[in-house]
């Protein structure tokens, strides 16, 4: 017996020694071959300091295959929320592709299914982690989870997931439950194994879910540069020991493929917002404090996208000095446009009005809202917005998008250009200017017959301009008055209308926008309505509107502890 069992240690040590040495030969091989792989990182930084508004930016870089890995984080077999299940189950497909291909490559595989190490005692993907030799140096707390690092201290989780997230019809998550206890797994950790739709490779792949191990693999093999892949965003793919928030501060260029992941969020939690919302905003967050992130599709073409989520994608060019609405704006939208919308925003740069940061990210846009005030762009960006238009893809605008690119009496810069023409050929209007600040003006409801959606949405009118009135008649061919606003002794002038362009795309515009206004649920209902009109979406009820209110205004985000 006692033989036998050093044969059997004997045997073991040798087939570690064996891993160990292919894994050598095979980085070798991989390093003298492969070519470099272009990567844009996609981060966050503040418009200006302490503003809470951030610019969204991209830098470019050129990773070496030997030197970069792909961790797959918690694609398990079974979960106990039915929904993350099917989730995983469209999302599997696309991370095979996406590991396939960069294993080509020569990038190392790192299979990360938690708590499962069990299932894969004699995988030589198991054995060659552990055979890895221990590194020289090891990050303090690598083995423990993270719930927090210092960027993240001063700052709000941006979604409440203290009840785990489940997003589950409950009838049916009760039928799920039972059917996993009738099939012997726990319904609260039914996991065994990482789902059988992604491969792991015997010869060169590595599994395990210790911190320790898979620093030991990173540091083994000069790895530098580290891809997240999998679930769920907000929980394990953060807080794991080898998450992004440890391999971040231990100093590895670790970035999360965006969308190669899904969050633990149930839309019936604060914000309420949809679920594919809930991913946005976590992405987000991770943009601005955690670290970069980087799209599937720079590796395989196209990035994926869940078949539930049919958000149109929605920019805000947001660039004037009159009325806050880079404050008022995003408020709005992350009450009223997340669960139907996914919606970013596009700033100027400080200290440079005419400068749209990142103004390419309308190309894939689905619409486009306006909320700038007398900008001169390069003319190959103003070019970019008429592209966009021309397209025939939805345009809103409030207030100063009447004469977003135009100067009074005045030239633009040299290498800047203007737009005079964008109101009467976006909006269908005639902006001139506005009666005195002093005037207070009422409105009226226009009667169409059929009555007009957005007008059934917004009900008895009851909204209080704040600012001053617009002078704006008259309208084009092709427009429906909405709304007209007067001062005494004034004709009317129309203060919402939609536009049906030449180009045959939809057009909602309102010289309403003032600060005040925003504070008012009609005014949102409004501008809530008009934007899903112009995307062909069934538009919110003022009820709804003041209910979504009064939810928002009650909830707050929670740090996973």
């Amino acid at each position: 017996m006692r033989l036998s069992a050093q044969k059997t240690v004997c045997t073991f040590v040798t087939c570690l020694v064996l891993v160990a040495a292919c894994q050598a030969q095979s980085q070798s091989h991989a390093q003298t071959q492969a070519p470099a792989i272009d990567v844009e990182l996609r981060f966050q930084t503040p418009t200006v300091a302490d503003s809470g508004r951030y610019h969204r930016l991209s830098r470019a870089e050129q990773w070496q295959p030997g030197e970069t890995a792909v961790i797959v984080c918690d694609m398990w077999d079974a979960h106990h929320c039915l929904n993350a299940v099917r989730r995983v189950n469209e999302l599997a497909p696309r991370i095979e592709q996406f590991t396939q291909s960069l294993r080509g490559d020569g990038v190392t595989i790192i299979h990360a299914p938690s708590s499962c190490m069990e299932a894969y005692q004699k995988h030589a993907a198991r054995l060659r982690s552990i055979a890895m030799p221990s590194a020289a140096s090891v990050p303090e707390d690598i083995a423990s989870w993270c719930d927090q690092i210092p960027a993240e201290e001063t700052i709000a989780y941006p979604l409440d997931q203290a009840d785990g997230g489940e997003d589950d019809d409950l009838d049916e998550h009760s039928l799920w439950a039972a059917q996993l206890q009738a099939s012997g797994r726990d319904p609260r950790a039914p996991w065994v194994a990482q789902c059988a739709a992604i491969t792991i490779d015997e010869q060169t792949d590595y599994i395990s879910d210790s911190g320790v191990e898979i620093w030991n693999i990173l540091e083994g093999r000069k790895i530098r540069n580290v891809i997240l892949v999998g679930v769920h965003t907000n929980m394990c793919v953060l807080g794991r020991p080898f998450g992004l928030r440890r391999l971040a501060t231990a100093g590895k260029n670790v970035v999360l493929a965006r969308d190669l992941t899904d969050t633990m969020y149930d839309p019936r939690a604060w914000p309420y917002a949809s679920h594919f919302t809930g991913t946005d905003l976590i992405v987000q967050h991770i943009e601005r404090y955690v670290c970069p992130t980087i799209s599937s599709g720079q590796i395989l073409g196209d990035a994926f996208r869940f078949s539930g989520d049919q958000r149109p994608r929605l920019v805000m060019l947001i660039s004037e000095d009159e009325y806050k609405t880079e404050e008022s704006l995003p408020k709005f939208a992350a009450k009223h446009l997340s669960q139907h919308f996914s919606v970013s925003t596009i700033y100027s740069r400080d200290g440079e009005p005419n400068q749209l940061e990142s103004l390419a990210e309308i190309q894939s846009a689905d619409a486009m809202l306006v909320s700038v005030r007398r900008r001169t762009l390069p003319a190959a960006d103003l070019e970019m917005i008429r592209a966009f238009v021309r397209s025939g893809r939805p345009m809103i605008g409030i207030r100063t998008a009447s004469h977003a690119f135009s100067l009074r009496n005045a030239q633009p810069a040299v290498g800047l250009a203007v737009w005079p023409e964008f109101d009467a050929e976006v909006w269908g209007g005639s902006y001139t200017n506005h009666y005195g600040n002093q005037l207070s003006s009422t409105l009226s409801i226009v009667e169409p017959a059929p009555p007009h959606p957005i007008l059934s949405a917004i009900g008895p009118l009851t909204i209080m301009p704040g600012g001053s009135l617009y002078k704006t008649a008259p309208l084009a061919a092709g427009t429906q008055a909405l709304l007209m606003g007067a001062v005494a002794g004034e004709q009317p002038e129309p203060v919402a209308w939609t536009y049906v362009r030449r180009d045959g795309g939809r057009s909602f515009y309102t010289s309403l926008g003032h600060v005040d206004d925003f504070a008012q649920p009609p005014f949102e209902a409004l501008l809530s309505a008009g934007i899903h009109w112009a995307c062909g979406l069934e538009p919110h009820a003022l009820q709804e509107v003041e209910q979504q209110n009064k939810r928002y205004a009650t909830g707050q985000g929670r740090q996973r502890k």
